[in-house]
This record gives structure tokens, C-alpha cells and sequence, in this order.
């Protein structure tokens, strides 16, 4: 044994210990996503595709993926959000998508939503989630599905619960990934008619 590892390491006292310095608030604004938006949500979403099974993706989206995505649902005029950092960061984003081809489906549709890994477990994927319901609600949406990995994806499930989605039916091994068999997990919510709040919110 060392020398030094007999003796006793010293310890300032606590009024000499220098105070860390307090981390910034999180401050976002939550609003509609913009075509310079894609390469950060590009990114995000492929993070998700190539290290979990919370997207069935195999494959990573290219820039021209997401603007045909993106000039698909303005075309539709399906609310896609986005939550910005004071500083330009894009660190996190939320939409909707038809939930079926058939015109019959026109007033449901499911969402997505993915934040970046510096703004996960700070109240974000909530505040997106809240937004993207009530601009549903302002477009005469009525229902809302979502549809979510069995495996991996447990703080999602408990999100949409907590706000109200209930859970409707499950599908198993019905995807292949990563050398493993996954389900899916259905919960819908029932949209209310809408509300005069506006679609900006900052944390």
C-alpha cells in the first residue's frame, strides 16, 4: 500500500468550500416547426433510430425524408411543433401524422414526439405533448392515438396516461429489432372541442 493512502485526506471546511454555480433556468419556446427546423430534428430522431427500439425505424431518415414529411403534413395542415432554446437549439419537436389512409380517418391521427438527449427529464416532453393536443384541438381534431414500443418506452406509456390517454390494445412481436421481438402498446384520447389559448408556451 502507498504511503498516501495512510493519511487522512483532508476536507475544507464547509464554509470554505467553494459554492457550485447555479445551472441556467431550461427555457424553451414551444412553436411551429420551420423547414430550417429539419437538420436538428433529423438529428434527434436518428439518435432513436440507430440506439433504441422506441421508433421501429431501421433505417436513418435523410434531410430529403423530412422535408417531404414536412411538406406533407402543411399540405394536410397537421400541427408540428417544435421546443427552441433561447439560444436556437432545437431540443425537441412533436407531431401529428393521419392515423389511416382512408378518408373516413380524416378527424383522428397519431403523434410523435422526441427530445434531444440534453432536454430529457425536464418536463419538455409534457409541455409538447399539452401544445400538440390543444393545436389539435384548434384544427376540429377529435381523436388522438399513440402508438408505442412495449420495450424501452415506459416514461412515454406513463406521459400520455397522465394526460389523459387510455390504453386501448396491444399487439405482440409484431417488430424485429436489434435481434429481439417487440409489441406495441395502443392508447387514445378523446380531443375536446377548441380552446382560445394560443399555441406558444415557455418553461
Amino acid at each position: 500500500m502507498l504511503e498516501e493512502e495512510y493519511e487522512r485526506k483532508r476536507v475544507l471546511p464547509f464554509h470554505l468550500r467553494r459554492v457550485p454555480a447555479a445551472e441556467p433556468d431550461f427555457a424553451y419556446e414551444i412553436r411551429p416547426a420551420r423547414e430550417k427546423d429539419l437538420p436538428d430534428i433529423r438529428e434527434i430522431y436518428n439518435y432513436y433510430v440507430t440506439n433504441s427500439v422506441v421508433t421501429f425505424d431501421e433505417k436513418v431518415w435523410s434531410h430529403r425524408k423530412w422535408r417531404e414529411k414536412f411538406a406533407h403534413l402543411r399540405k394536410l395542415d397537421l400541427p408540428f411543433l417544435v421546443a427552441q432554446s433561447p439560444t436556437g437549439q432545437i431540443l425537441g419537436y412533436a407531431l401529428v401524422a393521419p392515423w389511416a389512409g382512408k378518408t373516413a380517418y380524416r378527424y383522428t391521427v397519431e403523434d410523435s414526439i422526441y427530445l434531444g438527449q440534453a432536454a430529457a427529464g425536464k418536463g419538455l416532453g409534457r409541455a409538447l405533448l399539452e401544445a400538440l393536443i390543444e393545436a389539435c384541438e384548434q384544427k376540429g381534431i377529435r381523436e388522438m392515438v399513440a402508438v408505442i414500443s412495449d420495450r424501452g418506452a415506459d416514461a412515454s406509456v406513463a406521459l400520455h396516461r397522465k394526460l389523459g390517454f387510455v390504453e386501448v390494445g396491444r399487439m405482440g412481436r409484431v417488430g424485429f429489432k436489434f435481434g429481439r421481438w417487440l409489441g406495441t402498446i395502443y392508447l387514445q384520447k378523446s380531443l375536446s372541442t377548441p380552446k382560445k389559448k394560443g399555441l406558444f408556451r415557455r418553461g
